[in-house]
């Protein structure tokens, strides 16, 4: 089951709207349909594909720490990065599901640090544990979850996405993951372009 996020990216539908067309189990519905997707992302690769550095001459991330503002994200860095987001939004999905107030700070993020997902194995691992989590999270929604409460947000938030209850910040994070998609299947490209250069090499 996946979910259509174009009509809140061109600003014609607020994710509140959207939101509002998802019970709690479409919701987990598009949770496992995300991850199988990142999963069939990284069948038949090895280690080294999902640690391959790729070009990327867009690259940009003022938030990054010194010296990778710029760098190329490998598919391990892309799957830290699109899980952390995920969790951290269904996180605040389960605060408000509950009826209790939370505001902008302080964020319910952590990221795994990419470095030390060196694996194919591990960046598996890594979703299938954000698929239990995420899941986890809905399970921790009263059968009655109350979707009047609102996250306080900045207005800059606001004006750009509406405001957000409960299933629309769950939706929030995958959309955001959901956005990395053609990265993660550029780098997937690139990787695998870089396996066939690497392999008449080898055999030599």
């Amino acid at each position: 089951m996946h979910v259509d996020f174009s009509p809140v990216r061109s600003n014609e539908k607020k994710i509140l709207d959207l939101a509002a067309e998802y019970s709690v189990d479409d919701l987990r519905a598009v949770t496992n349909t995300s991850i199988d997707t990142l999963l069939d992302l990284l069948r038949d690769l090895d280690d080294a594909d999902v640690t391959f550095d790729p070009h990327d001459p867009d690259a940009s991330d003022p938030y990054a720490v010194a010296g990778e503002e710029h760098i190329g994200w490998n598919l391990a860095h892309l799957i830290a990065h699109v899980t952390s987001s995920s969790e951290e939004w269904a996180a605040y999905s389960s605060i408000l599901a509950r009826g209790v107030h939370y505001g902008p700070e302080p964020r319910l993020r952590y990221e795994t640090p990419w470095k030390d997902i060196t694996t194919q194995a591990h960046c598996v691992q890594r979703l299938e544990e954000s698929r239990r989590m995420r899941l986890a999270f809905l399970d921790s929604w009263p059968d009655r979850p109350d979707l009047e409460m609102r996250r306080e947000l900045s207005p800059r938030y606001v004006e750009r996405f509406g405001e957000m209850n409960a299933p629309a910040c769950f939706l929030f994070g995958l959309m955001h993951e959901v956005g990395h998609y053609d990265q993660l299947r550029e780098v997937r490209r690139q990787a695998l372009e870089a396996r066939s250069a690497r392999a008449p090499a080898e055999s030599v």
